[in-house]
């Protein structure tokens, strides 16, 4: 039976763009279909793949800045379907709508944070006033269709899994779908490759991977390394946020803005760091599981994914609040706390590849015998 895959877009260089190259070498040889592509921004893997893009990326604005894309991509996603036995849809908001006559499973990353977490996606404080006004305006003027079109989508899927404790409550609340919970895979091990040094980083340095959104609290993290002075942050991802985010790091100079590293750095800077500070509002929260593979702990925000992927006094700390005051008390606890590098990497276990791909396969092979159970009975029906 004929197996593709889907992802929302192939623009960015993630934690769901990496589950989907996963699930690329779960089932090889699959289409991925997607709504946009644009290969020098996203993870050089994806090259060697089928992808088959949407109408929308003739259109260079849109592959440039997927946002802009915003307005179209419930349509286009509508407009296109997938001659399949089984599809699997990588979602956070657009791949579980696309229409096939086949089975279709759902992978969902989170449902879709500007309709159900306006307020943590904009921003809130007043530096973010102008993102938080055109965020809560589209919100606004689109948000109730999408909604229903969004509600209409999951009701579409034979089966939802869900990445997260978290994300399997949020599923619940919002779709009334119960989920099974798979762990994505941890990408970024020691042994995938080699190290390669990133130039004029000081020592000691604490890490920061995340893209630069509003809802990440890297301007917690930035001052929150200004409270403490006595050690730098090297902060690894793009965004919107980026100018604003320089700018604040510049007033004390012990911020490194590392934006573009390949994985071959990413790995030389776990390695190298003495932990990572994870602030955000996360679904899944894979960048503590990359530390740990590494043996390095992580100092994270008690909320969301981080509670499935972090293990207090173990594998790292948390802090109660994304404010400077309480992540600036947990890295200090963190940076004087005996750890145990063996102990933090031996966590990593049951976030590996292999299994997450042994999981993905069986749910596969049962909805292929679901399928072929339904043509067998059409075929019989008088």
């Amino acid at each position: 039976m004929t197996i593709a895959l889907v992802h929302d877009y192939v623009t960015q260089r993630g934690g769901a763009e990496r589950v989907a190259l996963s699930l690329a070498r779960a089932f090889p040889g699959s289409p991925l279909h997607t709504t946009l592509y644009r290969p020098e921004t996203t993870f050089p893997e994806f090259a060697e793949l089928d992808i088959r893009p949407s109408r929308l990326n003739r259109w260079s604005v849109l592959r440039n800045n997927h946002r802009l894309a915003l307005p179209f991509l419930a349509q286009t996603v509508s407009r296109m379907h997938i001659d399949a036995d089984i599809v699997v849809a990588s979602s956070s908001g657009w791949a579980h709508g696309i229409h096939t006559d086949g089975r279709k499973i759902v992978y969902c990353h989170a449902p879709a944070r500007w309709l159900y977490q306006v307020d943590r996606y904009a921003g809130t404080d007043e530096e973010r006033s102008l993102r938080r006004l055109l965020v809560r305006a589209a919100s606004g003027a689109l948000g109730p269709g999408l909604r229903r079109w969004d509600r209409e989508a999951a009701d579409s899927a034979d089966l939802y899994i869900v990445n997260s404790t978290a994300v399997r409550d949020a599923v619940r609340r919002i779709y009334d779908i119960d989920a099974e919970v798979v762990y994505p895979p941890v990408p970024l091990m020691p042994s995938n490759g080699p190290e390669q040094p990133v130039e004029d980083i000081q020592h000691p340095f604490l890490l920061c991977v995340a893209r630069l959104l509003p809802y990440k609290n890297v301007d917690a993290v930035i001052d929150a390394i200004d409270r403490l002075g006595s050690i730098d942050l090297v902060v690894v991802g793009e965004g919107p946020d980026r100018e604003r985010l320089r700018a604040r790091a510049s007033r004390s100079g012990r911020t490194r803005f590392a934006s573009a590293v390949s994985d071959a750095e990413l790995r030389w800077l776990y390695r190298n760091c003495s932990g990572l500070v994870a602030a955000s509002f996360e679904d899944f929260g894979l960048s503590p599981l990359e530390a740990a593979a590494f043996g390095k702990p992580t100092a994270a925000l008690r909320a969301g994914g981080y509670l499935d992927t972090v293990r207090s006094d173990e594998t790292g700390v948390f802090f109660a609040e994304p404010t400077s005051t309480d992540i600036a008390e947990a890295l200090e606890t963190m940076l004087t706390h005996p750890w145990q590098p063996a102990t933090i990497a031996a966590h990593i276990e049951a976030f590996s590849e292999p299994r997450f791909i042994d999981r993905l396969r069986a749910v596969v092979r049962n909805e292929q015998d679901l399928a072929r159970a339904a043509s067998e009975d059409h075929r019989e029906a008088p």
